[in-house]
């Protein structure tokens, strides 16, 4: 009977592990995909767009601040961005000037 108590103890807990790094693999690809998407989507605004991702987003979107050079000018901006988890399309508010949101970019 302890045998099978340790052997059931053992393939909970290898279990739950297997089920924590699915996990955490599943919100590092759910980041990547906010990033792609919202640098994506802020390209008219942005030349070469960073995000700093939400590392989890609310219950509907994930959400982004994409910050770079604006494109034509020679200021940083920042542009707040949502991704819809169901449809997976991003969109970007208006432009943010540098001076009011400071955000450091370069990876």
């Amino acid at each position: 009977m302890k045998t099978r108590s340790a052997l059931a103890a053992i393939l909970i807990s290898v279990g739950a592990t297997a089920v924590h790094a699915s996990s955490d693999d599943a919100w590092s690809e759910f980041r990547t995909e906010v990033d792609k998407a919202c640098v994506s989507a802020a390209k008219g605004l942005i030349e070469k767009g960073e995000a700093l991702v939400d590392p989890f987003g609310s219950e509907s979107y994930g959400l982004a601040v994409v910050s770079g050079k604006a494109v034509g000018a020679k200021m940083t901006i920042s542009a707040i961005c949502v991704f819809d988890k169901k449809t997976k399309k991003a969109e970007i508010g208006g432009e943010i000037p540098g001076d009011r949101l400071m955000v450091k970019t370069g990876k």
